[in-house]
């Protein structure tokens, strides 16, 4: 876990090939199943099946009420890097936007060290977010929560399939 200027990282080893991982990373309809914050609500109906650069799609969230995002991919490279730029539409996210999610994979003994990143290096509210708890206490406990659940989301299948592959 590292926090440098306004990038923080967490990571940890996965019990899956890089593939099996980048797949659950790649598809947008099972972010949910791997969010560790509690607000993703799921992907939004017109969501592209798997991610490639320069697509954007949409997602439900809630944090009191209901809102979505809109996110670009600004980072594609297959099986070890996938990072998406998020925020609101409209004039709001000219206000907001910025924050960039990323995933950067690397084949490790035992599975794959999955590194997730915040990058708010970009977004308009960078200041106010880095403030007090929300940088560095709540993001850091949900981001280690959903590699927790990706791990356990992948583990037993992807080693199974990591077997079945050599």
């Amino acid at each position: 876990m590292a926090m440098k200027g306004y990038v923080l990282t967490v990571e940890r080893v996965v019990p899956a090939a890089p593939e099996v991982v980048f797949d659950v990373l790649a598809d947008v309809s099972r972010h949910h199943l791997i969010d560790g914050s509690g607000m993703l609500q799921g992907a939004n109906e017109a969501a592209p099946k798997r991610l490639a650069l320069g697509m954007t799609f949409g997602m439900g969230m809630k944090l009191l009420v209901p809102y979505s995002t809109v996110n670009k991919v600004v980072e594609f490279e297959e099986n070890r890097r996938v990072a998406w730029k998020t925020g609101p539409a409209g004039f709001m996210g000219k206000v907001v936007a910025g924050r960039v999610w990323r995933y950067e994979l690397s084949p490790v003994e035992g599975g794959t060290l999955v590194r997730e990143s915040w990058d708010i290096t970009a977004d308009h509210q960078r200041f106010l977010l880095k403030l007090g708890d929300i940088y560095s206490g709540k993001t850091r406990r949900d981001m280690e929560r959903t590699l927790d659940r990706l791990s356990a989301l992948v583990g037993a299948d992807g080693v199974r399939d990591t077997q079945e592959r050599t």
